[in-house]
């Protein structure tokens, strides 16, 4: 029989051996929290020797926010440059200190370096391999879509892969003063918006080198010559390229220069009044590229932005640099003064000696007239030029490409040109077809008594606003951009009649105007005086330039959401009419002035804000095409055929 033996009381639980242990026991689980425990209060805990005064009981030097990030296991280590006065705030500037850097949820950006650097489960030179080729020949394709008439200009914009290189020939370009951006004889400079135009001249110097290739010599014409004159534009949305040529002996009205020496570069203090009946060429030689910037401009009304002049020996070293051009022609070549430059007919490739000689000459007695036969001849040059730049490979030639970037750097001089201009042009044409890529030339009407030819102004004037406005071109191939679905949209909605009276509207505070003065007038400086005027009363003066036409009226152009700025503009002018712009404009959001012949020069002061403004007419601009001559001269690029 199993005997039961009583269970002893439990034993209690002996007390702590000290107040120490019983610290040192409940210390662990403080361990995980030590941001909670600031630093003040331990150096307060301990037993002060001597008694603090109370202002040291706060941190002596060191900031609030500072006393949390010190108890991060790296110090914090201090700036190895001093911070400018001009500089980010402090607190921007902390948010990057390199003593954080150690955190990785604070520079994410490093581990995705990390992790780009070497992607997982590949192979890094298999990959490069892969992507290297993949880039290449999206920059050779690029390259021979893009088509800026220019050789180089058409080179150099497709090189976008070989950034590293061309950043090193940077100081290779040799800075000329050309260019006036703020010329009143700019037509529409709200509507040129975005667009790029450059001026390429090729010159036939006498002096240095290109005396020594046959341009001949100082003593047969001293300074320069504009040889070749070419206005390229592309327009902001990069669906075409236009590049318009200028007959050397052209007929036009030199306006005021000072005097250019083409050795230095430099422009002297030498002023030469304006003058009717000069040629365009010699502008260019009295007064240098400034001079010939403002005749163009002036005829043209484009917005010249950038300026590009090539000498002869920097034309052939471009062509040597990428292994000769191929050029096709009907009948031998022979120029009178030249001699024989292509002695058979048929398609062959010309090395630069040749290829300079093939644009130059102008004696040829089988064109008749030698500046157009030239000119048509340096056109489909540059055409195939730009078809021939996939066949020879200059892309994917390191000697080809860095031959003629050296080439193009040493022999040009420019204004508004640098590498990254370039290239950054180079990729946004990377979709443009050789086919929108057109070539016209200014048409004249025989010549005068000194031999230079008369130009057909009413002819250029419609060849130049069409280009302005984005309209077709004869022998133009490009694909039209869709339109916004906005505008197509807005399309849909618009009644199909026009609204003959714009409702009464609340006018506007003049400071949040922005306008452009357009002169129609035919009167010489009107716009500025006005757009001065328009000025003190409180208005944004975007530009001020000239119409594309002539007008009686006074017309306030604007587009849809504008009505109440364009009231506040026309309540101000008497007589003045509105015209409503289609939905599809782009006007970034300017209201147009354009002054007629009616205008007297009256501006009333403006209505106070919120005023209510009577009704006014309102028409819809005219939808007039615009009439190209007939007998334009013209070359597209991607035409390949032998004639």
């Amino acid at each position: 029989m199993p005997v039961s033996r009583p269970v002893p009381p439990a034993r209690p639980a002996p007390p702590p051996e000290s107040a120490a242990e019983q610290t040192r026991i409940a210390e662990p689980p403080r361990v995980p929290e030590p941001p909670r425990v600031p630093e003040p209060p331990r150096v307060a805990a301990q037993p002060p020797a001597v008694e603090r005064p109370p202002v040291v009981e706060r941190p002596p030097v060191v900031e609030p926010p500072r006393v949390t990030a010190s108890t991060l296991p790296p110090p914090r280590r201090p700036r190895s440059e001093p911070v400018a006065p001009d500089d980010e705030p402090t607190v921007q500037i902390e948010a990057v200190d390199p003593g954080e850097s150690v955190e990785p949820p604070e520079r994410p950006e490093e581990r995705t370096g990390a992790e780009t650097r070497k992607p997982p489960g590949r192979t890094d030179g298999l990959s490069r391999l892969a992507l290297s080729k993949r880039r290449r020949k999206s920059r050779l394709a690029a390259l021979g879509r893009t088509g800026v008439a220019l050789a180089s200009v058409l080179t150099l914009v497709g090189t976008g892969g070989i950034w590293g290189y061309m950043r090193s020939t940077e100081a290779g370009f040799s800075q000329i003063a050309a260019l006036d951006t703020e010329s009143t004889d700019i037509v529409d400079p709200v509507g040129q918006t975005g667009d790029e135009t450059y001026l390429i001249v090729g010159t036939d110097t006498r002096a240095g080198a290109s005396g020594s290739i046959g341009a001949g010599t100082v003593e047969d014409a001293e300074g320069a010559r504009a040889d070749t004159v070419i206005l390229v534009n592309i327009p902001a949305d990069r669906s075409r390229v236009v590049a318009v040529s200028f007959p050397r002996d052209l007929d036009v009205e030199r306006p005021v220069c000072r005097g250019w020496d083409s050795v230095t570069g430099d422009y002297s203090t030498d002023i030469y009044p304006e003058a009717e009946g000069d040629k365009l060429n010699a502008t260019y030689a009295l007064g240098g590229p400034k001079c010939l910037v403002k005749v163009i401009q002036k005829m043209s009304g484009l917005k010249i932005g950038h300026f590009v002049g090539i000498d002869f020996a920097g034309f052939e070293s471009m062509v040597d640099g990428i292994g000769g051009v191929e050029v096709c022609t009907t009948a031998p070549l022979i120029d009178g003064e030249l001699g024989e430059i292509l002695p058979r007919a048929g398609r062959q490739t010309l090395d630069g000696r040749k290829a300079l000689d093939y644009v130059r000459a102008r004696k040829v007695e089988a064109e008749g007239n030698g500046d157009y036969g030239r000119i048509a001849r340096q056109q489909k040059f540059l055409s195939s030029l730009l078809r021939s730049a996939l066949s020879n490979k200059v892309l994917l030639d390191p000697g080809k490409l860095n031959g003629f970037i050296n080439a193009f750097t040493q022999a040009t001089f420019v204004e508004n040109v640098n590498t990254e201009s370039l290239v950054k042009l180079g990729r946004s044409l990377q979709n443009v077809d050789a086919g929108a890529v057109t070539f016209l030339t200014v048409p004249t009407d025989g010549t005068n008594d000194w031999g230079n030819e008369i130009p057909r102004l009413d002819d250029i004037k419609a060849i130049f606003q069409a280009i302005i406005d984005d309209e077709p071109l004869p022998g133009e191939k490009r694909d039209e951009p869709e339109p916004s679905e906005a505008a197509a949209e807005a399309t849909t909605a618009a009644p199909s009649g026009p609204a003959p009276v714009l409702p009464a509207q609340e006018s506007v505070d003049t400071s949040y105007i922005t306008l452009q003065v357009s002169n129609a007038s035919g009167e010489a400086g009107l716009a500025a005086r006005t757009a001065e005027t328009l000025g003190a009363y409180g208005y944004s003066i975007y530009a001020v330039g000239n119409y594309s036409g002539t007008s009686a009226q006074t017309i306030v152009r604007f587009t849809p959401g504008q009505e109440a700025e364009a009231a506040t503009v026309a309540s101000m002018i008497p007589g003045a009419v509105l015209q409503k712009l289609s939905s599809s404009a782009d006007r970034l959001g300017v209201v147009e002035v354009v002054l007629g012949s009616g205008f007297d020069g009256t501006i009333a002061e403006p209505q106070l804000p919120g005023t209510l403004l009577r009704p006014m007419p309102v028409e819809d601009a005219p939808a007039d095409a615009i009439e190209l001559p007939v007998d334009l001269a013209v070359t597209n690029a991607g035409d390949d055929s032998c004639s």
